[in-house]
């Protein structure tokens, strides 16, 4: 795979993610909802303070010093598995740590991260949220099915 699609696809979520986000609270107030799918679905505008599922809410010290340490861990063994040849992995942690910087934007430019998706009674999420936890799931797949008794296939 090119270098180049590394830098890239993390442009593309920050990009399509602050999008999103910039719509959001331009056209609507916290605690506002627009049905997309029935009950089911909607667009519900949420200014999060903490991280994932809100845990550490309102500590927003802790929340940068934790996701910076997430973003850097991410990009560095995204470095360790492009030049060993798994690119696949490389760029499923690019994808974690673009998500994880997106919404680091939001922490510190505005003190919360703005989520918007709400899907039945789970947590609202944003875009950046889908990619980290598509990334992780495809990821853990990937690692489950690359080794076999501690031998990559």
């Amino acid at each position: 795979m090119k270098k180049a699609i590394y830098p890239l696809a993390a442009f593309f979520v920050v990009v399509a993610d602050q999008i999103t986000k910039y719509m959001v609270r331009a056209h609507m107030q916290p605690g506002d909802r627009i049905p997309v799918i029935g009950d089911w679905m909607s667009i519900y505008y949420v200014q999060n303070t903490g991280t994932a599922f809100s845990m550490f809410e309102g500590n927003k010290i802790v929340t940068i010093v934790l996701t910076s340490i997430l973003i850097i861990g991410c990009i560095c063994y995204a470095v360790y598995e492009a030049k060993n040849g798994h690119s696949l992995i490389a760029l499923l942690l690019t994808l974690i740590a673009a998500g994880g910087a997106s919404n680091m934007i939001d922490r510190v430019s505005l003190g919360f991260v703005t989520d918007m998706i709400s899907c039945g009674s789970f947590a609202v999420f944003n875009v950046a949220d889908i990619f980290v936890t598509c990334s992780c799931v495809i990821m853990i797949i990937l690692v489950i099915f690359m080794f076999k008794n501690g031998e990559e296939l």
